[in-house]
């Protein structure tokens, strides 16, 4: 079993990741660390982890784990992942693993010198969902791929929300712009070429509340826009000369609607309706990784996959400075 410790007593590893590193069949939870004590040992108590730790350095320098999974706020993620690699631990770190291509490298570099597993936490490229996308797609079931629509929202004005705080890393781009981007790249295997976008900004926050973005991958076009304050939708479609799939519920499965995807012909005749219930795209995600820690064959998200995903959210920001194509 690989030993996990939770970095910090955050909302998502609270309410998603923790149930589920406990529920995989190949690792567990043995340690909770908080800069609060009483936090720690009060969340470790609620999952039945054994050890907790008043600081994070604390439990880095422990020999009772072999992984840590980091769902800090997002500014704190270089500084944590190259601290835990140092240590000696295998790293599994929430989305957005940076806030700029350029940081990445850094990680790349902890990464090598260590021998150790740095992975993005993309639960989606686990999801059996994405996996048919990207199956139906190779299969040539929508004929020639030329157009992929999406949309993510949802409404956040909480001043005391990270989401909405510059300095923690907040913004829309960089909390669920990444899941169109993401989503896209993993599905078809390509890459974009450049961007066009428009993004609006808080006027009391600073920070990016809305953008609607032109991508050109070269075969096909990618249109999507995401929001904080719209109300909650989720949709992406896939659209070909001889049909198109559409994923419903695409990043939060199960949570904005069924885990379902449609696939539907040319002349709207037929339609194929492929059901994943209760996917639980998070164990997946824990369960790949820690097979891929320990030295086994597993597709899992790599830093050089996660430096195309940040080159593109950062040609995002710059096409919105401008009028015209940014060169992703």
């Amino acid at each position: 079993m690989l030993r996990f410790g939770i970095l910090s007593t955050a909302k998502i590893g609270r309410e998603l990741v923790v149930p589920a590193i406990q529920d995989a069949e190949n690792c567990v939870v043995t340690a909770i660390a908080s800069r609060d004590l009483t936090k720690a040992r009060a969340m470790a108590d609620r999952f039945s982890v054994p050890h907790a730790f008043g600081s994070y350095e604390e439990m880095l320098a422990s020999d009772l784990i072999d992984a840590v999974y980091i769902p800090l706020p997002t500014s704190q993620h270089v500084e944590w992942t190259i601290k835990a690699a140092d240590a000696g631990k295998h790293v599994l770190c929430e989305k957005p693993i940076a806030l700029r291509a350029s940081e990445i490298e850094t990680l790349i570099a902890a990464r090598d010198r260590n021998k150790v597993l740095i992975s993005e936490a993309y639960m989606v490229t686990y999801a059996p969902v994405w996996r048919k996308v990207r199956e139906l797609l190779r299969e040539g079931a929508v004929g020639k791929l030329r157009h992929v629509q999406g949309a993510f929202t949802y409404f956040n004005r909480d001043p005391g929300n990270m989401r909405n705080i510059p300095a923690l890393g907040g913004g829309g781009l960089p909390d669920i712009g990444v899941y169109p981007t993401i989503t896209t790249r993993f599905a078809t295997g390509k890459e974009p070429i450049r961007v066009q976008a428009a993004t609006e900004r808080d006027p009391d926050f600073g920070t990016d509340i809305y953008s609607s973005v032109r991508a050109d991958f070269g075969d096909f076009d990618l249109s999507f826009y995401i929001s904080t304050q719209l109300a909650a939708r989720q949709v992406m479609v896939f659209h070909g000369d001889k049909g198109f799939i559409e994923v419903k519920s695409p990043f939060n499965a199960d949570r904005y609607g069924a885990e379902e995807i449609e696939l539907t012909n040319q002349n709207h005749s037929q339609s194929q309706l492929f059901r994943f219930p209760d996917s639980r795209q998070y164990k997946l995600e824990a369960e790949a990784f820690a097979r891929a820690a320990k030295g086994e064959p597993e597709e899992v998200v790599t830093l050089e996959s996660s430096i195309n995903s940040q080159k593109f959210i950062d040609a995002i920001y710059r096409a919105s400075d401008k009028d015209g194509w940014e060169t992703v």
